[in-house]
């Protein structure tokens, strides 16, 4: 008796063992079959016909594979759709929320989770959370944990342009930068805060120059915030009157930088994807010879996320939507600047020899190190503080 027992604790004990995968494999696939005829609306930002080309495609292959219909709601800004969820949640509406979907980062995740209007836990089940490059911020979003609350998609990095015929060296350091626009007067800008991409050009400057870059990590005080951002300050009032239109302008957009760069009254123009030149000259929208570099030290980067409100109507097909986001095909689809040109968040060592080649290929040449952006309570704080000092002109 003993003898059985022994066999039968041991076998007890393997079922223990192997019951969470057993588990997690029936409980995805029973998620699955709940998506099945489900309408999912996802909210993502609509400003670049290459991404909305790649959700077209995203959508029908989930009403073929998954019978999911996918409707992309075009929004110009994520905070838009923040104070829809927050309204609805003011008014009660516990359950099917107009939002199934949201692609998000920084200080709209952090002020949607904090208000607890996010499904939480769910992002590592994802079965395809297996191929993610845990060595990117995919667990915490500017400073901000991410807790399960949503799903990496694609990574990014504040990148400058240049031409190798104009810029054959190109400025390494702020330092450099302000010698550079010294040299050129009137050819060098950045897009009018808050614009996303102006906003992380402050971050940047301040990360570089500031003498208590610790403070960055935390949300900004009254007591800290002036002597933390003095040296931005000082720096932006020696930059802005080299600038275009001696800093008493900006341009509103980065496509109206593009623009600018293209038709030579700009020497640099500025993105948040390291993959930009590539793709738009491959499509003829940049000049040939366009090409990507940063400062030396590093350039500010992060993970944009897909997130599912908690008042989701469709919580099933979410998250097989957000799943689908990090399949390998769905990944390289995406990485590919022919197609969109956004960086993978996969982890390339993870994939199938012939997929891994194929991502490694598409890694963006020569980029600066990574660094991280900074607690997301510093980004209206910036914002609020250049208008005050800049705004007016």
């Amino acid at each position: 008796m003993r003898f059985h027992g022994e066999i039968l604790r041991h076998a007890l004990l393997g079922l223990a063992i192997l019951s969470p995968f057993a588990a997690s494999a029936s409980s995805w696939q029973q998620i699955q079959n709940d998506a099945k005829g489900q309408t999912v609306w996802f909210n993502a930002w609509g400003g670049d016909e290459a991404v909305n080309h790649y959700l077209d495609w995203v959508s029908g292959e989930l009403k073929r594979d998954y019978a999911i219909d996918l409707r992309i709601v075009h929004i110009a800004d994520a905070a838009d759709t923040v104070k829809r969820i927050q309204t609805e949640a003011r008014a009660g509406r516990k359950t099917k929320g107009s939002v199934d979907l949201l692609w998000v980062n920084g200080e709209n995740f952090r002020a949607l989770k904090e208000a607890n209007l996010l499904q939480t836990g769910w992002a590592e089940q994802l079965p395809n959370w297996r191929y993610v490059d845990t060595s990117k911020p995919v667990r915490e979003d500017f400073s901000v944990p991410v807790d399960g609350a949503e799903s990496p998609w694609g990574s990014a990095q504040l990148t400058f342009i240049a031409r190798q015929q104009q810029t054959p060296e190109p400025p390494a350091s702020p330092q450099a930068l302000l010698d550079y626009a010294k040299s050129h007067p009137g050819t060098v800008t950045y897009p009018r805060p808050p614009d996303f991409t102006g906003t992380a050009l402050l971050e940047q400057l301040l990360i570089n120059v500031t003498s208590q870059p610790d403070a960055l990590k935390q949300p900004p005080n009254a007591q800290n915030f002036a002597a933390v951002t003095a040296p931005l300050w000082a720096y932006l009032d020696t930059l802005h009157p080299l600038l275009w239109r001696q800093g008493k302008d900006f341009p509103p957009s980065t496509a109206r930088m593009d623009s600018l760069f293209t038709h030579g009254s700009l020497r640099l123009s500025l993105t948040f994807n390291p993959m930009h030149a590539k793709q738009k000259v491959a499509k003829g929208e940049l000049p040939k010879d366009s090409y990507s570099f940063g400062f030396a030290q590093g350039m500010i980067g992060n993970v944009h996320f897909v997130t599912i409100p908690a008042n989701a109507a469709a919580s099933a097909g979410a998250q097989v939507v957000a799943n689908f986001l990090l399949s390998p095909t769905a990944q390289l689809r995406k990485a590919d600047p022919a197609i969109w040109g956004d960086p993978s968040v996969l982890d390339a060592h993870t994939l199938e020899p012939e997929q891994q080649k194929a991502l490694q290929t598409l890694i963006p040449e020569n980029s600066p190190p990574v660094l991280a952006e900074p607690h997301a309570a510093w980004v209206n704080a910036l914002e609020q503080e250049w208008l005050r000092r800049y705004g007016t002109h």
